[in-house]
Formats: structure tokens, sequence, C-alpha cells
């Protein structure tokens, strides 16, 4: 059945219960507020008390699990449930949880997370509401890619020697950098439409970048090969748990800096960071709306929403690069989570994209690629549904082919393959 805009089902009610108890556990939302809008106790909340006394003695007690005077400890889950002979992290089980946020809360704790969450006083003018900015462009390969990556390598299967993924380039780069710091193997399969400076930041981490063809499905070819011919395990770049769960703490931070926000704009590509953040958001706030934003042209879930299953799209050059593939056709886990909890999805043009990276520029001073600015790019075209309160962006990476990034901000006319995009001087 054709997904309809604002469809989404919420957060079932025993897993609310779960989550608000995790969520306060972990000191994510002061627990009484959470917790006076839950229902009665489920046999579902009573098993979890009896199998984790101690978690839930320390929320009880109001410390963290593991502080002085608490009766146990956070636990993390485990590596998951894989096959001894599977060595792709796609074929792995795919039910997702908040519990596999929290969890990668902890992995990445200290290295991806935390990242400043400001408002923007320009689009907060414009919009005539607040508007914030989740500046994942101040992680340290400059993408919000490693918090996924790093918690996919952490769940790796024992035993594991090297692994692979195919990329647009920030996704390769989080492998990349998580693998360097576990000592593993990387190579990482991109396309020829992969900016450069991309694939020697993939390089200068150590691993090994292949260009295969012209399009994400000829990179996702590459790497299946690898997996097989040499026993790579596969992370996908956003169809795996663990990396929804990575993602999905970005919706956890921005919830607990402010709860009650009214709408979140995502930038939509595979649907890793869109399934994340609203499964994390919607259980700490049923009532927020989040909307997946992608360019107008090759937007894969947007089309594949519509139609009610995956399709392939033609992949075309943008300046949104990162956003582009298709989500596979065998999609089991971020096509039907953004199917489920997504409010909506918005599309934006390439002049509306150049525009908004020339305000995020020249209005809040900073560096952002195409991709990363699609959510500003559709509150300042008024393609967003009118918000009733504050609203948020996520600004998801900070590394654009910087010869493009000059000609954008000069003003100058930009190659897109075989189509011109017409420069603008910002202000004119």
């Amino acid at each position: 059945m054709p997904w309809k805009p604002g469809e989404n089902r919420g957060i079932p009610g025993e897993d609310a219960q779960v989550c608000a108890l995790l969520l306060a556990t972990l000191g994510s939302i002061p627990a009484g507020r959470q917790l006076e809008s839950i229902p009665r106790e489920s046999p579902r909340v009573r098993s979890f008390r009896r199998r984790n006394p101690g978690l839930i003695g320390a929320w009880r007690g109001g410390a963290r699990p593991g502080a002085p005077g608490t009766r146990g400890r956070a636990r993390k889950n485990p590596p998951g449930g894989i096959p001894g002979a599977a060595r792709n992290l796609h074929t792995g089980p795919m039910r997702f949880a908040l519990s596999d946020i929290l969890s990668a809360r902890q992995v990445i704790r200290g290295t991806a997370d935390a990242t400043p969450f400001l408002p923007s006083p320009f689009l907060s003018q414009r919009l005539g509401r607040e508007v914030l900015l989740k500046l994942e462009t101040m992680q340290p390969i400059g993408a919000f890619k490693l918090r996924g990556a790093m918690n996919a390598v952490a769940h790796l299967p024992e035993g594991t020697r090297g692994v692979t993924c195919c990329s647009t380039g920030n996704h390769g780069r989080g492998v990349a950098f998580a693998a360097a710091r576990r000592g593993l193997r990387a190579v990482i399969c991109m396309s020829s439409l992969v900016p450069q400076a991309k694939v020697d930041a993939i390089r200068a981490l150590g691993a090994t970048a292949k260009i295969c063809g012209v399009s994400q499905d000829d990179a996702q070819a590459e790497s299946r090969r690898l997996v097989e011919a040499e026993g790579l395990v596969e992370i996908s770049p956003f169809d795996d748990r663990h990396v929804i769960a990575g993602q999905g703490t970005i919706g956890l931070e921005m919830m607990e800096a402010r709860p009650d926000l009214d709408t979140i704009l995502v930038p939509l590509s595979g649907g890793g960071l869109a399934a994340g953040v609203a499964v994390a958001a919607k259980s700490v706030n049923p009532e927020v709306k989040v909307f997946g934003v992608s360019m107008d042209r090759g937007a894969a879930m947007h089309l594949s929403l519509a139609a009610g299953h995956p399709v392939e799209v033609e992949e075309v050059p943008s300046l949104a690069d990162s956003l582009g593939g298709g989500i596979g056709a065998d999609n089991r886990l971020s096509f039907p989570l953004c199917r489920r909890y997504l409010d909506g999805t918005v599309l934006v043009t390439e002049d509306d994209i150049r525009d908004a990276m020339q305000a995020v520029f020249y209005e809040d001073r900073m560096v952002a690629e195409g991709a990363a600015v699609v959510g500003v790019a559709a509150m300042l075209t008024g393609r967003l549904p009118a918000p009733k309160g504050a609203v948020a962006t996520i600004v998801t990476g900070r590394n654009p082919d910087m010869t493009v990034f000059h000609r954008i901000m000069a003003g100058a006319d930009i190659m897109l393959g075989e189509v011109t995009l017409k420069g603008r001087r910002y202000g004119t």
C-alpha cells in the first residue's frame, strides 16, 4: 500500500514504557516528566525490570547505572545474533528498538557524540519562530556518519579481519576511521560521482578506496563481491540496525536539549539517519513531526515511499552528492522504519541547495556540503508545512569539494555532469 505523509503510527505503548524507563536511566530526560504519561505497567515492562534489577534500581535511586551506591551497571546490547558463517551485517537480525540507540550512545560516548545544537538567528527571523541547527559538521571526520560507523564496528562478529562498504564518501570515511582504531583493514567502494576530496580523505585514514562504476549500485556490487571473495564484513550505509542506532543518537541529543521541538528536518538518502532520528525523537515526544528532505533528482527514499516498495532511481550529479544512490531492492529496515515514523518528505532543487549553502556560509558563517543544508533549503523556500513551534535541522557534514564550494560562494556557474547550474551572488 502506498505511503501517505503523516501516516506514522507512533511508538507502540509497551515500547514507549520501556523507552521512557531507559531514557530516564541514562539521564536523557527528567524521569518524573516522562513517567507521568506512562500507563499501568505492562507484562513487558515487568519482564524488563526482572531481567535488569540493577539497571532499574539505579534509575529509581536517581543515580547513573554503575555509579557508586547502585546495584548494577548499564549493559551494552550483545553484538548480535549474526550467524557464524555470515560475513555481512546486512544479513543480521533486522529487529530495531530504542534500546539499540541507547546502547549506541554508550559506544560512541566521548568520540562521536555531543555535537553543538545552536539557534540560527538568521533562520529564526526568516521563519518567524525559533530554528536550531544540530552541527554534525563538528565531528572528527566532519560528518554524522561516524556515529553509525563506530557503533557498527563495535558490534562486528568475533574474528573479523576486515570490513568493506559502499559509500558516497562520508560513510566510508566513518568506517575507515572506526576500523583504523580497531586495527582492521577497510576497503571502501565508491562510484566516480564521489568528489575526489572525499576519496583522498578516506585514503588518508589508511583505508583502500576503490572507484567502481558510475553509481552507488556499482559500488554496492563490488562491496558484496569482496564479502564473498575476501571474507570481509560489509557495513551497510543505512540498512543496518547498528548504523541506524548510531545515527539515532542525534535524535536523542536534540530531544534531550529541546523536548519541546515541533518539527525536525532530516536529510534523506537511504534512510538510516531519518529512521534513527525519528524513532528516538518520537519515543521522547510522539507529537514531534519528522520530515525527510531530499534533492528533487534521484530521491530514492521519497520515490520508494510513494510507491510503497523500494524502487530504482537514476543517479545523477548533484550538489547534494551524499544523498545519491538507491535504498536497495532488499531493504529490510530503513525503508519500513521511514515508512512508519516519518511524517512526510520534502524535495528541493539544485538552485535551492545552492542558495542554502550560501545562506549558511554568509549568515551562520559555516562551511557545509550540499546534502547537509537541504533542511535549510526547505525552510528558505517555504516548502515545509507550517510549524507551530521550534524547528530543528541537522547540518550533516562539512566535506564539500572546495573548488566547487568557492565557485558557489563567488556566484559562478557550476557544472553538474552535463547540466549547468547558473551562478547567483548571495543577496542578489
